[in-house]
């Protein structure tokens, strides 16, 4: 029998600060909260996809193997580029051969903004 994806889960340093940057930068809901058995308080937003923020102790040190490619729904890719800058996001790349442009989220994930489809 296949699976399905639950969430995309998302290790980071404060999960409250990254998931408000990806709720205004994807348009989602509140975020509900929940805890593990040892007290670990995890932020998840539900949208499509879900994605699920997990506090961790370590920090980032590399490139991510995983990432999301996000579109704005209408409009200019470059506006979006902005928008997301405004919000707190880092433009690593924007190399013209390429039709995306590379930036960071507030925590360094690497994600890309392609032109509206």
């Amino acid at each position: 029998m296949p699976v399905h994806v639950i969430a995309i889960a998302v290790d980071c340093a404060d999960a409250e600060a990254l998931a408000a940057f990806w709720r205004e930068a994807l348009g989602y809901p509140e975020p509900h909260r929940w805890s593990d058995a040892d007290g670990r308080r995890y932020v998840q937003l539900d949208g499509d996809p879900p994605l699920l923020f997990q506090p961790v102790p370590e920090g980032k040190t590399g490139k991510n193997r995983l990432h999301l490619d996000v579109a704005p729904a209408e409009g200019d890719q470059y506006a979006e580029v902005d928008r997301l800058a405004g919000l707190g996001a880092t433009v690593l790349s924007d190399e013209s051969r390429h039709p995306w442009v590379v930036l960071a989220d507030p925590e360094g994930n690497e994600f890309c903004v392609l032109p509206a489809r």
